[in-house]
């Protein structure tokens, strides 16, 4: 058993990984896209696409701003 596994296990996760082999059809995956739109609208704002600030906090300053202007 892989070590990701066993963890899942210890914290009682279920995984909802489809098996090898299992049809398009088993409705698994089918919301991963509205994260990667999120994640490729995040880096649209030119301040967030390539980090160059020393600091944490500077970052995740603007971060709050343009993760408003997304979701409103």
């Amino acid at each position: 058993m892989a070590i990701t596994q066993r963890l899942l296990q210890q914290r009682d996760i279920r995984p909802l990984i489809a098996e090898r082999g299992q049809s398009h059809g088993s409705a698994l995956g089918i919301f991963h896209w509205v994260v990667e739109r999120a994640i490729s609208w995040l880096h649209g704002f030119r301040r967030l696409r390539i980090r160059r600030e020393r600091h944490d906090g500077i970052h995740e300053a603007f971060l709050g701003p343009a993760a408003c202007l997304i979701t409103h």
